[in-house]
């Protein structure tokens, strides 16, 4: 939630499951901001806000909404601050919203990495329990193209961060590949989730700002071809079909880039999704109109 008293330095960006929670700012931008796809912090430059900055802001939120109980640490890569300016964030949440139960924030594996297990699972305690973390992908080709490290480092936060409690909620980006590569993208995001599975995955449509096109185009080579929306269709019924993870995986295609909308735990209802994508293909189940879709 957006709350009017707060000063906020736009655009602000949030993942759709934080919409009705407070969302403060505590840093401006992304630090990493390097991803070839990505153009969500290129008119900010990173700043870590100062605690006496952040912290007017919490107060200024506790009195308009005090009864406030998740909270998104804004900008691109919040939890790339040192883990004692995290640490003292989430005590004053803590000490202003009385029934604070969450705190989450944007990561990326090389933040979730930097970090000991000692000092996530401090963070834990101190409620950080939930970061959003872009896989994009599991295959290498295509994390080096976006400029996003590989999937071993992938894999290792992911694992690190499920040895210390907390929850990732991962996305995937569908059309990725285009339709030269769209089987190697998938078959090697399929085995990443299998080794490493998030607590949530979710899908994105790749979609791209004309500012950032060129430079993705460059980085992806000659014969890059969009896929359509069957393309997109058969990408996700793969995925689907190939995730077998250890653990249940709470899978979203709901965000509003997506053709088509699914919900379900994997791999428990695997055949339920995939029957929802074979009516799609079949024409029997209506797509998401292109109008309404956007990042």
């Amino acid at each position: 939630m957006v709350v009017s008293v707060n000063d906020y330095d736009y655009p602000l960006w949030r993942p759709p499951s934080e919409g009705d929670n407070l969302i403060i700012q505590a840093t401006l931008g992304c630090r990493y901001n390097q991803c070839s796809f990505c153009s969500m912090y290129k008119a900010k430059t990173y700043r870590a806000r100062s605690l006496d900055e952040v912290f007017a802001d919490m107060a200024a939120a506790a009195r308009q909404w005090p009864e406030a109980h998740r909270v998104f640490l804004a900008d691109g890569d919040a939890y790339c601050l040192p883990t004692e300016t995290l640490v003292a964030l989430c005590e004053r949440l803590a000490a202003l919203f009385p029934r604070l139960q969450r705190v989450s924030a944007y990561a990326t594996p090389f933040d979730i990495l930097k970090k000991n297990p000692d000092e996530i699972a401090l963070l834990k305690s101190k409620r950080l329990g939930l970061v959003y973390l872009g896989i994009e992908s599991g295959s290498d080709v295509m994390l080096q193209r976006i400029a996003k490290g590989d999937s071993r480092q992938m894999a290792a936060a992911l694992a690190r961060a499920r040895e210390c409690g907390v929850k990732v909620s991962a996305t995937v980006i569908l059309g990725l590949g285009g339709k030269r590569d769209w089987q190697e993208h998938i078959e090697s995001t399929a085995d990443l989730v299998n080794r490493a599975p998030p607590v949530y995955l979710s899908t994105l449509q790749l979609g791209l700002e004309d500012q950032v096109a060129p430079r993705f185009f460059e980085r992806f080579g000659e014969g890059f071809a969009w896929q359509d929306d069957a393309g997109v269709l058969v990408e996700l019924r793969r995925l689907i079909e190939r995730l077998d993870p250890p653990h249940p995986v709470i899978f979203r295609s709901n965000h509003a880039s997506n053709t088509l909308a699914l919900a379900g735990t994997l791999p428990r209802d695997r055949d339920r999704l995939l029957a929802q994508l074979d009516g799609a293909l079949a024409g029997q189940v209506r797509l998401r109109p292109r109008w309404i879709r956007g990042l």
